[in-house]
């Protein structure tokens, strides 16, 4: 013998209003909506269709501004119904659908803008939606005021103050709204001052991080507020983490006040060539806490920005972008170097890269044992692109010179001596 569960009495009422026949001129107006809404997103959205961002999503209709137009005409919509004396069936299942949709599109595309490249962001992408479309689920299904009635009846005391469950999840939605909001709203800011008039993009690196770290804790605030925690509590947490931040998180905190100190005093900047712990390379990013120095052969080096600070750092371009380059070449004992060596001179000046002032030199540098080393020195303006490459160039020019004069160029020469013994 089978028992039949009776369905909550809004279900119930939503499985007959949707069996009407007036549900099908709801369907039609529903689809005649989002038609018109995805061609409006469509027509606005061409010149976004190759680039990524939080209204238009990668493919134009899978960012925000699509479900929030789609929500706001099926609100027109639903009110127009209203006036005609239509009962409603569809709208109530379309309003709360579009709702939850642009709240998963928004925290999604917000959190892909501010974190690009993390794996972690997919994975709270796809909670949320779980989160979301089942709070959607008990709406339409009329067991959400059951749900947070039982919700409401498990409660913690804590202090002077009681806290249930459902305060607590109802301050984490509401936190985590402020804060995706002020991510993206950093990330809007940021994005406008790194692509700002001003030249010096190390100073627009610091504007985009103190902004971001001036909204990040404001909406922090405004979310534990929203969450029902006293903020008079967090004088004790700061006593705590100061004590915490002396012993085990130094470290960390250096980092990050180093990383404003060489953005502020820009004495490192972005584009830099600069030699640090032996590794050498460009400077390509500079966070708060390290930066990113890319090496000509494509590895990068993530150097954490209290190194920057405490050790030696060579800078090929803070002041001044030439850099000398030099190299070696012997030639035989007897060679006339009054005329070799302005002529050595001018064939390193005509390589493409060598600058012209200060104008290339050569000098002997010493009395070899096989030989005399003559030292040749260049300059370069462009070291991000390698010196490799331009000494290899005054190399076969030297060559091409030192055959042209018929100059020879010493193997090395070792004299052997066979003493015999007296028969």
């Amino acid at each position: 013998m089978t028992v039949a569960v009776p369905a909550p009495a809004a279900l119930s009422d939503l499985l007959a209003a949707l069996s009407r026949p007036t549900a099908l001129t709801e369907l039609a107006v529903a689809a005649a909506m989002l038609l018109c809404a995805w061609a409006l997103v469509r027509a606005v959205g061409r010149q976004h269709l190759h680039a990524t961002s939080v209204w238009f999503g990668d493919h134009v209709i899978d960012g925000v501004l699509f479900p929030l137009l789609a929500l706001v005409l099926a609100v027109v919509a639903r009110h127009v119904l209203q006036a005609l004396g239509v009962p409603l069936a569809v709208f109530r299942v379309v309003v709360p659908v579009l709702v939850s949709l642009a709240l998963v599109r928004l925290t999604a595309r917000v959190l892909t803008a501010a974190f690009p490249n993390h794996r972690w962001v997919v994975a709270v992408e796809r909670s949320l939606s779980w989160l979301v479309w089942g709070g959607v689920v008990l709406w339409l299904s009329g067991l959400m005021p059951a749900v947070l009635a039982e919700m409401d009846g498990v409660r913690w005391k804590i202090g002077a103050s009681t806290l249930s469950l459902r305060n607590l999840v109802e301050g984490g939605i509401t936190a985590a709204i402020v804060m995706v909001l002020a991510l993206w709203v950093s990330a809007a800011i940021e994005r406008k001052l790194l692509l700002g008039p001003v030249e010096d993009l190390s100073l627009r690196k610091i504007a985009a991080n103190l902004v971001r770290a001036a909204l990040l804790f404001i909406g922090l605030i405004i979310a534990l507020s929203a969450a029902g925690i006293d903020l008079t509590a967090l004088s004790v947490f700061g006593g705590a983490f100061g004590v915490g931040l002396g012993l085990g998180l130094q470290k960390l905190a250096a980092n990050y006040v180093s990383g404003f100190v060489i953005l502020a005093e820009r004495s490192l900047r972005i584009g830099d060539t600069v030699k640090v712990d032996g590794f050498e390379g460009r400077i390509t990013d500079i966070t708060t806490r390290y930066t990113i120095v890319r090496a000509l052969n494509g590895r990068e080096a993530i150097v954490p920005n209290e190194m920057l600070i405490s050790q030696r750092v060579e800078n090929a371009s803070l002041a001044d972008s030439r850099l000398l380059v030099t190299t070696t070449v012997q030639v035989a004992y007897g060679t006339d170097l009054a005329v070799l060596m302005p002529a050595l001179a001018l064939v390193v000046q005509a390589v493409p890269r060598v600058v012209a002032e200060p104008a290339a030199a050569v000098q002997l540098a010493s009395f070899a044992a096989d030989g005399l080393e003559l030292m040749i020195l260049f300059w370069i303006v462009d070291p991000q692109n390698g010196t490799s490459g331009v000494r290899s160039e005054v190399n076969l020019a030297i060559w091409g010179e030192l055959q042209r004069l018929g100059v020879e160029v010493p193997f090395p020469q070792r004299v052997v001596r066979q003493v015999v013994p007296a028969t």
